[in-house]
């Protein structure tokens, strides 16, 4: 068991109290993790205060060398990586790797941008009055960047905060979720070996009220928040004036239109709601079948559904292991208890095993339930039959959430139709609405968010635009 200290100003620095860390799966202690006074926190944010001239007038070859240095060294410890979040956040070890690949590509991304970050000319003259005079932007680092994380990927969504920070010339306070801390502390070792100057990255662990002196402290700039919408709405009422980035929550849905062939979907349907214990953003939560291939898309479902191994996340086979905490677990039991009371019918699951959720199929759900009104961050997925697709876009639209929306349909007039209709960040025809790359524009609408992450568009956020007007005399 290890015993972790806080990263602040190039330095790891002994806390003054510890608190254990559990594996969600067996519930042993893991590891101590440090609980960041106000003192350390206002210390990690002085250092990255200090630090922002440098970091804003290191050459942009400098910042992308440190940024492919860190794609090396993650790349040699990949498997070392991959087993740190198996173990504190209880993932399949085969969704840990592919977390750390999608990890290793942000940072390859990163490095690529902090080379072409650019302005644009400007015809001043296009206006009368603008004649002998010539204009330009810049983009210029905001400065302190205030990174505060979730659980669920806690190597890839910090890379997606720490990577464009670093490539626009930021510096960064960072607080990671309180169950996943390693990840982090792993990077801060590697970013120190790759030559990132001290003050650059400080972490800090602890409570909700670390995040809240983040995001009052008039030294940090900017804040990128991924979680929860209830935090979410917190933070931009405490923020003022800093630049504010909200990753939140969603209920995310896939139309299934007549005429789709179910056997080539069903694979990616079942992965996407189940993947990673559903405890993703944009985990497959509502599916609206058309009424014509309702009947065969559920039976293979629950067929695909109950083939999935439940169990321990270091080994190979397991699909689904452990809930974040047991108290997810109950949470979910009770959603699911009121959708059965309310006429809801669970076909497969429904149960648990430890903390483990079975994947848990739910027909005929009311959409004011928990279950489907919510974000439900579990093995839990609705499927309802729609008479048409306009009728299944008014009840992805009956929703307060709006991240991503797919739609399955051989009918090119109907995707674009969808494509138009569909309230959210994110429309994926012929896929499910969990997928991702990490070089796309992600983000919602609604109270699924406020700005745009993939790296480019996260640059463009934590850098701030800059006119420069000659006049010629």
């Amino acid at each position: 068991m290890t015993k972790q200290k806080l990263f602040i100003n190039g330095a790891w620095v002994e806390a003054a109290a510890y608190t254990p860390l559990f594996s969600p799966y067996t519930g042993e202690t893991i590891a101590e993790i440090p609980m960041a006074t106000a003192a350390e926190v206002d210390r990690a944010i002085e250092a990255a205060y200090q630090a922002r001239n440098t970091m804003a007038k290191m050459p942009a070859h400098q910042r992308a060398a440190i940024l492919e240095k860190l794609v090396t060294l993650l790349e040699n410890r990949k498997e070392e990586a991959a087993v740190i979040i198996a173990r504190e956040a209880a993932k399949p070890i085969t969704t840990a790797r592919a977390e750390v690949q999608r990890t290793i590509t942000t940072y390859k991304f990163a490095a690529e941008e902090a080379k072409r970050i650019h302005g644009e000319t400007i015809p001043l003259d296009a206006a009368p009055g603008g004649e002998g005079r010539v204009a330009y932007t810049t983009r210029e680092p905001l400065g302190v960047i205030g990174a505060i994380t979730p659980f669920n990927f806690p190597m890839n969504l910090v890379a997606h905060k720490v990577g464009p920070a670093i490539a626009a010339g930021n510096t960064v306070v960072l607080k990671p979720a309180p169950q996943t801390p390693l990840s982090a502390f792993f990077l801060a070792e590697l970013l120190q070996e790759a030559g990132l100057p001290d003050g650059a990255l400080n972490i800090v662990t602890g409570s909700g009220e670390v995040g809240q002196q983040i995001v009052t402290d008039e030294r940090v700039s900017m804040i990128s928040f991924t979680g929860s919408a209830a935090v979410g709405k917190a933070i931009r009422n405490q923020a003022g004036l800093k630049r504010v980035v909200l990753e939140l929550g969603s209920n995310a849905a896939v139309i299934v239109d007549k005429g789709v062939t179910i056997d080539k979907i069903i694979n990616r349907c079942v992965t996407s709601a189940f993947s990673y214990q559903g405890q993703v953003c944009i985990s497959l939560q509502r599916i609206y079948v058309h009424e014509e291939a309702y009947e065969e898309f559920v039976e293979k479902f629950i067929a695909a559904a109950r083939k999935l191994k439940v169990g321990d996340p270091l080994l190979p086979e397991t699909d689904i292991s452990a809930l974040i905490a047991p108290r997810e677990v109950q949470r979910v039991l009770d959603w699911i208890d009121e959708a059965v009371q309310h006429g809801a019918r669970v076909v497969t699951g429904g149960t648990a095993e430890g903390n483990c959720l079975l994947p848990t199929v739910i027909l005929e759900a009311a959409p004011t339930l928990k279950v489907s009104c919510q974000e439900v961050f579990a093995p839990v997925v609705l499927i309802n039959k729609v008479a048409s697709v306009e009728e299944a876009i008014e009840l992805v639209n009956d929703s307060r959430y709006g991240l991503q929306a797919g739609i399955y349909t051989e009918n090119v007039h109907t995707a674009f139709e969808a494509a138009e209709k569909l309230q959210v960040g994110g429309v994926i025809i012929n896929d499910t609405p969990t997928f991702r790359v990490d070089h796309m524009p992600y983000g919602g609408v609604k109270e699924s968010g406020l700005g745009r992450e993939g790296v480019r568009y996260a640059v463009e956020e934590m850098t701030e635009s800059k006119l420069v007007i000659f006049h010629r005399l």
